[in-house]
């Protein structure tokens, strides 16, 4: 199914002069503040978030899964409901694959249709965390294995994704690696990490040379004893040790009840070491859940860091990729994603609003006060009309989830995939 930039505008007009009031007013009072509002929907504007192929089904637990039905069933229907996303949101122009759930029977008719859609192709995700018919299984480990030949196939499972991704024109690669182990004495806590080192230098060795390795972290699940790669710490050491196109992805889940992900945020940045996010929400763990869902506070305090930091040089803006990593379990996916979007949006907005000046005063005459004034102005700002103005210009709905709605979208899909169809993925 694919929306109609016409379609879109047709159902924006109802919404447009209420819309207008709010703009006009946000604007008013932040003109007088001193901002620059056009720059700031400009920035909104090209902030775009990759969307993952396996976002688009319904998630599960280890306690069951509930389909939602019109699931997409191949590739080329995952990629018409990331052009959904993109025709309402106007926020997302990527996806990111993940082998071998996504392995194109036809490049070039993907690619055809990516293209059409407006959509490029994001970093590749390798999986080594699955058996799927491969000769061994990872269940004990895969770049981190005690057994050689296990590595070198997990190895080469890697170098496989880089080349598909080489002819889609994606431009990275993110590993993220489930080995460790349950028990003590499973396995060797110096040798794993060893042998993971050496496996990701072997990987990285065959990455063309404009490409870039993002190295995921998590300290537990689905091993609970150790993860061989289980904090930021970790992945900085074996990204060094590999090269200077190796660097860290940070999701959001991936970190102990109330980890300072900011201060990880910025520790990265200093050192030009941070590939990028996958973004989430959690209460306890590695709960997946809708961005912004539970600790928008903190989505915020992590973008000041992203938006101070490139401003200062620590690192290049443009150097670092997003994407949503989520698992929707009671949701519709595609409105989950169009919440995301929009919280991601929103927290951005947020974080550019801060007056750098003021804070950095603040910071260095002591005054405590001074300096959670200066969040705090900025995060209780309702700054919606202006991401939702962004999303107007670029040809997107004023209200993207009633957009959604008012069509019947998912009826739609429904009545042309099945109600019992299910996504590729977890």
């Amino acid at each position: 199914m694919k929306l109609t930039s016409d379609k879109i505008q047709e159902l924006n007009q109802s919404k447009l002069s209420s819309h207008q009031e709010e703009l006009n007013f946000l604007s008013n009072r932040l003109s007088k503040e001193g901002h620059d509002v056009e720059s700031l929907i400009q920035k909104i504007k090209d902030f775009q978030i990759a969307v993952p192929s396996w976002a688009l089904g319904a998630g599960g637990t280890r306690f069951g899964r509930f389909g939602i039905g019109g699931e997409p069933r191949t590739l080329e229907e995952k990629l018409e409901d990331i052009g959904l996303l993109k025709a309402l949101t106007q926020k997302t122009d990527s996806v990111s694959l993940h082998i071998p759930w996504d392995i194109p029977s036809d490049v070039s008719g993907v690619k055809e249709l990516a293209t059409d859609l407006g959509i490029g192709f994001d970093a590749m995700n390798s999986n080594t965390f699955q058996d799927y018919g491969q000769a061994e299984t990872y269940k004990l480990g895969s770049l981190g294995n005690a057994k050689k030949s296990i590595r070198d196939q997990a190895v080469a499972h890697n170098i496989e994704v880089i080349e598909i991704g080489e002819k889609l024109g994606s431009k990275g690669l993110t590993v993220w690696l489930a080995d460790g182990s349950n028990f003590p004495g499973q396995s060797s806590l110096r040798n794993s990490l060893q042998w993971t080192q050496e496996s990701l230098q072997a990987i990285y060795g065959k990455m063309p040379g404009d490409w870039k390795m993002l190295l995921e972290y998590k300290p537990y699940e689905p091993n609970f004893y150790h993860t061989i790669i289980p904090d930021w710490g970790t992945s900085s050491l074996l990204c060094k040790s590999v090269g200077d196109r190796a660097k860290v992805l940070v999701d959001l889940g991936h970190h102990l009840p109330n980890t300072n992900i900011e201060q990880i945020v910025a520790t990265l940045m200093y050192q030009d070491m941070l590939a990028g996010f996958h973004f989430n929400d959690s209460k306890y763990g590695d709960d997946d859940l809708t961005t912004g869902s539970i600790k928008p506070y903190q989505l915020f305090l992590i973008f000041c860091e992203l938006v101070s930091g490139a401003e200062d040089g620590a690192q290049a803006w443009e150097s670092i990729s997003w994407m949503i990593d989520a698992s929707h379990n009671t949701k519709d996916p595609i409105e989950d994603l169009m919440q995301a979007l929009e919280m991601i949006g929103v927290c951005f907005t947020k974080a550019l609003l801060v007056d750098r000046k003021k804070l950095s005063a603040c910071q260095i005459e002591g005054d405590v006060v001074g300096a959670q004034e200066c969040l705090q102005a900025a995060f209780q700002c309702d700054v919606r009309p202006l991401v939702k103005e962004a999303r107007i210009q670029n040809g997107g709905a004023c209200d993207p989830i009633s957009v959604y709605r008012e069509l019947e979208i998912r009826k739609k899909l429904i009545n042309t995939r099945g109600a019992d169809s299910r996504s590729t993925g977890l």
